[in-house]
């Protein structure tokens, strides 16, 4: 008897032992096309499928927290990298990143709407605490002229004093200054990523009295543009 007829016949032993073809490979060196034609006949219990099927989902999922782990691991270690590359931020760059900030999520001024005060929605704490800095440090507004209205879907059913707790605690403002609440009546879309506990709502910010700081603002961010070379496109677009 050949060598290669002992292989086969102990392939199929281990396989009549109900062994996946990676386990049969692990006990003799053989191709696993040699095994698929050698072994693709032979029955296997329902036992022994059960065994094989549980023994591949977990090799999925044992595979799949591998690769998430490394993932992770990869992930902070870019953004550990990325974050050593920012160079100490002075107060200009505090008000060009306030700038730009309110250029992408502030409340513009429009033909429609050409007295709109200065205002800013956002549900990102971070986002959110720059902001404020930039109010207070760049554009020198006092506490007492900052509001605060909460917008937040009926389905999330949390009370005003918890989501004021929260805010208060988010932004360093008493709780007196949160007692503004709105209530959306609409549904909340399934695909929404900014559900469950840890969503409490959109805040919105504004300061009294701003017309004019919203049209100074304005100027900032076209001058912003006149600096990068694109106020062309800035103009065409107003």
């Amino acid at each position: 008897m050949g060598m290669r007829e002992e292989l086969r016949k102990e392939a199929v032993r281990l396989r009549l032992q109900g062994l996946s073809y990676t386990e049969i490979q692990e006990k003799i060196h053989i191709s696993k096309y040699s095994l698929i034609k050698w072994l693709r006949h032979i029955p296997l219990t329902e036992k022994q499928r059960k065994r094989l099927i549980d023994k591949s989902k977990a090799g999925r999922i044992y595979g799949s927290n591998l690769l998430k782990k490394e993932r992770i691991r990869r992930t902070k270690e870019i953004v550990g990298r990325a974050i050593g590359e920012v160079k100490p931020l002075n107060k200009d760059d505090l008000w060009l990143t306030g700038t730009v900030l309110y250029w992408a999520e502030g409340h513009k001024q429009k033909e429609h709407r050409p007295s709109q005060r200065v205002c800013f929605s956002n549900s990102d704490p971070k986002m959110l605490k720059i902001f404020l800095k930039w109010l207070k440090e760049c554009l020198c507004v006092e506490a007492e002229n900052v509001v605060f209205e909460i917008y937040i879907h009926r389905t999330y059913r949390k009370t005003r004093k918890e989501l004021s707790k929260h805010w208060s605690r988010i932004t360093n403002f008493p709780l007196n200054k949160f007692s503004t609440v709105y209530y959306k009546k609409n549904k909340v879309h399934s695909f929404r990523k900014n559900r469950g506990e840890n969503y409490h709502g959109v805040l919105r910010i504004s300061v009294k009295r701003s017309t004019d700081l919203n049209r100074k603002i304005t100027g900032w961010i076209y001058g912003v543009c006149e600096r990068l070379s694109v106020s062309d496109i800035i103009h065409e677009k107003s």
